[in-house]
């Protein structure tokens, strides 16, 4: 008989995860306990930006004509207890207030909501990026709460998302990646992942440590190789050198690669910082806190960027102050593709300058909405040659496409000033030269 799959929290990674399911020919039921949520996704809409995933949920979602009808959502806990085999759990673990912890409670509650509604037979799957150490401790918690007692099972499977590219990350995973403690457990995720795997995903079964330590540790090589890219790019500002050029030249190093090498004002977003400080807690908590104190200068190096970012922008505004000086910033979301603003360092800098007296206005293809709920203060543009009217400087802060693409010469009409100031090194620089402007990017003194 055909697996049923429950997701358990519809946010970007639970929404995504749900869709794909339906997609690889599963019946699928998702549950969340926000109702606004699942009415939006009974519709076939989703609550954020991610290409690809409205058209997939569309496709799927019960009741939506045309569709496959093998997607359906609710809030009812007895409902996906009885429904389903596999239990994905996808909800958020966000960084504590005041400290860099992780907080678990949203994990916590959806097992201390699910187990007791398990009674028969079942395989629950974490999602979430959780400290090393949880799972053993939840999969204590599903055995005591279940009525099914140890045949409700507890399997680790971390997901390897990228906003922007998570459709395709979900249904064609560069990994798949297990932890379990039986043979049951591996068939079913075998099961479930038969048609990823057939078309060459590599499978790596492992124990729950492990899996929960395979997520944390790429995120944390991926803020240091971005934090390294920096810091050479803050030597090359002392020494005249160029690190576009640098990052080029190393990149041809196989053992090194050219991903991630873009110097500019550094990472954000609700995975990488929040990860590696949990990471840095959890070693802590475990006595090796030595072994990652490498982080706290990688967060620290990533940090520094966006006050540079906002002294770059003084010194070529003539050193002084922001007061009166218009400020254009292409660029809120804090990374294309995506319209999420959780710390972007595009915001981070546009709302400095702002609360140093410059009157900045913002545009972003995609995040504007977020952008205001979160810094209501700043202006906001409908377009890019909108918001750089009357504009001392432009900077460009998140490498939307669309901002690549741009003509220099028809947006040198608008400003009041041709002085551009490149925060990701994405633009051409001799494109914004031969149109008048004076182009500077970080770690590129005299590119």
């Amino acid at each position: 008989m055909a697996l049923k799959i429950t997701v358990i929290g519809t946010g970007y990674l639970g929404a995504t995860h749900a869709a794909a399911m339906a997609e690889l020919g599963f019946e699928v039921l998702g549950l969340d306990v926000v109702p606004e949520k699942i009415e939006m996704l009974k519709r076939g809409e989703v609550p954020m930006y991610e290409p690809g995933l409205e058209e997939l949920l569309r496709k799927h979602v019960a009741g939506i004509e045309g569709s496959s009808g093998r997607l359906r959502f609710t809030m009812d806990w007895a409902e996906v207890g009885e429904f389903g085999d596999v239990h994905f759990v996808c909800v958020n673990t966000p960084q504590k207030h005041g400290e860099y912890a992780c907080d678990m409670s949203y994990v916590d509650a959806a097992f201390e909501s699910l187990a007791p509604h398990l009674h028969g037979p079942a395989l629950v799957v974490g999602k979430s990026t959780v400290p090393v150490g949880s799972a053993e401790r939840l999969a204590a918690r599903l055995a005591e709460l279940a009525p099914a007692g140890e045949d409700a099972e507890l399997a680790w499977n971390p997901e390897f998302l990228r906003e922007g590219f998570a459709v395709g990350d979900t249904l064609h995973p560069d990994r798949i990646v297990v932890g379990v403690r039986s043979e049951r457990a591996e068939k079913l995720l075998r099961e479930v992942y038969a048609t990823p795997v057939t078309a060459g995903s590599p499978f790596v079964v492992t124990d729950f440590p492990t899996a929960e330590l395979v997520k944390t540790s790429a995120n944390s090589f991926l803020a240091t190789k971005i934090s390294f890219i920096n810091a050479m790019a803050e030597v090359c500002e002392a020494a005249d050198g160029d690190v576009v050029k640098l990052a080029e030249a190393i990149g041809h190093d196989e053992r090194i690669g050219k991903k991630f090498l873009r110097a500019g004002i550094g990472f954000g977003g609700g995975c990488l910082p929040k990860d590696i400080r949990a990471f840095m807690a959890r070693a802590g908590e475990l006595g090796a806190d030595q072994a990652l104190t490498f982080l706290r200068e990688i967060d620290s190096i990533n940090m520094r960027q966006r006050g540079q970012m906002v002294e770059l922008t003084r010194e070529a505004l003539g050193g002084g102050s922001f007061l009166g000086k218009r400020v254009a910033v292409l660029g809120a979301a804090f990374k294309p593709d995506s319209d999420d603003v959780r710390d972007s360092p595009a915001l981070n800098v546009a709302g400095q300058i702002h609360l140093q007296g410059g009157q900045v206005t913002v545009y972003d293809p995609k995040g504007m909405d977020n952008a205001r709920r979160l810094f209501p203060t700043l202006a906001y543009a409908d377009s890019a040659i909108e918001a750089v009217r009357g504009a001392d400087v432009v900077l460009h802060l998140t490498e939307w496409r669309e901002f690549r693409e741009l003509d220099p010469a028809v947006l040198g009409e608008a400003v009041t000033t041709r002085l551009v100031l490149d925060g990701r090194n994405a633009l051409d620089p001799e494109a914004w030269r031969r149109a008048g402007w004076t182009y500077r990017a970080m770690g590129r003194p005299t590119a």
